[in-house]
């Protein structure tokens, strides 16, 4: 059987995948893009989908460059303008676009309509093959190089290739690179459902003592939720008759929209945290899931992929222009140095949020309430966080900038 050649083979077609794919192939890179299952179409009155994701400005921007944003507006996106953060013994924080002076804070986005987008846009560009249904059998490197085998037989070569294929990634295992990990011994309860108030185009989550729960505004005026308990937890809420369960989520939330009034199929999947060692191996580099999974309690896990993807590409056509083997090691280093680092800082800074909130010692309680009342009154810093947290900033890749 003959070898295909690309000079670059991305492995996972999911969000973060099919994005990485997409930008290389539009920057000249000859791409062919490794998936199991293609996304389903998602049409404008097809219901919302359980898993969502809350996309940032920097993201948004990522999309509309590769020509997927007009798409999915035209599908359905849910802008949002405020949030609201809130637990027991704390009226809580208020987030509001306006304070900073933007139209909105992000968009919540099922997360097979933006699959599907940058499938539609990466299946129109030059330079563009996809492989799918496809899997990896084995990857071997080589000094000008990389051999890759698929399932049923085809081979390719490549210069490089980006292993975005998930949480469990197969190719970060085979090529042996140690992962930390941490398990919350939790489960995040995720579902539709509709409210007796109106979302009014705000994020709310309200922090209890076994974890956040939180309602994330769609365009149709339902409201996804993620609710997360643990696993004990999660298997009773999610076998309970739905209106036990509305009456449970209503509860829950301190019927900050009123009743629950309807509840659509509910879904849960572990809540963990991990990171990879490094993101480089010989001819190869990990992006997404595969390199870093965070807690989702602000929803940032997506937004730190495409940060990924925006980092990569950049790092990929300077060392291209400057003549030199992207694929390369010391190359691939430079993309780990500069996304390492912010990606285990908002790691850990999730993990913190979850220590702090997660717990019943009142004194913490109070002390952490105390500098919460603080920070809300704080206007510049508050400003400030919520820019940052937007990717409105001066130091990002040209994609996302």
């Amino acid at each position: 059987m003959s070898m295909q050649r690309f000079d670059i083979v991305v492995a996972g077609g999911g969000m973060v995948g099919a994005a990485g794919a997409l930008a290389l192939a539009r920057e000249g890179f000859s791409v062919a893009l490794v998936e199991r299952h293609a996304p389903r179409p998602l049409q404008p009155g097809d219901p919302p989908e359980l898993r969502v994701v809350a996309l940032s400005l920097a993201s948004e921007r990522l999309l509309r460059r590769l020509g997927a944003w007009e798409y999915m507006e035209s599908v359905r996106t849910s802008p949002y303008t405020d949030m609201h953060v809130w637990d027991a013994d704390f009226e809580g924080v208020h987030f509001d676009a306006a304070e900073i002076g933007e139209s909105f804070l992000g968009h919540i986005v099922e997360n097979r309509l933006v699959q599907h987008a940058l499938w539609q846009r990466f299946q129109e560009a030059d330079n563009a093959t996809c492989l799918c249904p496809a899997a990896i059998a084995q990857a071997t490197p080589q000094d000008d190089g990389i051999d890759i085998e698929l399932e049923d037989g085809r081979r390719l070569r490549a210069a490089l290739l980006v292993a975005a294929d998930g949480a469990a990634s197969p190719l970060r295992e085979a090529f042996g690179i140690p992962v930390e990990r941490g398990d919350y011994g939790q489960r995040g309860i995720v579902g539709v459902i509709r409210t007796q108030k109106p979302h009014q185009a705000t994020a709310w989550q309200h922090f209890l003592p076994t974890g956040p729960l939180a309602f994330l505004p769609l365009a149709d005026g339902s409201i996804s939720i993620v609710w997360s308990a643990e696993s004990s937890e999660a298997a009773r809420l999610l076998a309970l008759p739905d209106d036990e369960f509305r009456a449970e989520l209503g509860k829950a939330s301190d019927h900050v929209l009123g009743e629950v009034t309807e509840c659509g199929p509910r879904a849960s999947f572990p809540l963990r945290r991990q990171h990879a060692k490094t993101y480089v191996h010989e001819r190869a580099v990990l992006i997404g899931d595969a390199a870093h999974v965070i807690h989702p309690l602000a929803g940032q896990g997506a937004n730190l992929g495409f940060m990924d993807v925006a980092t990569l590409v950049e790092v990929l056509v300077d060392a291209r222009q400057s003549g030199r083997d992207f694929a390369q090691a010391r190359v691939l280093r430079r993309y780990e140095r500069r996304r390492r680092g912010d990606n285990a800082t908002v790691m850990w800074a999730m993990e913190g949020f979850h220590r702090l909130f997660s717990n019943e010692d009142r004194t913490l309680g109070w002390l952490r309430n105390a500098g919460f009342r603080v920070f809300d009154r704080s206007g510049g810093l508050k400003r400030y966080i919520v820019r940052q947290a937007m990717g409105l900033r001066d130091d990002l890749p040209a994609l996302v900038r």
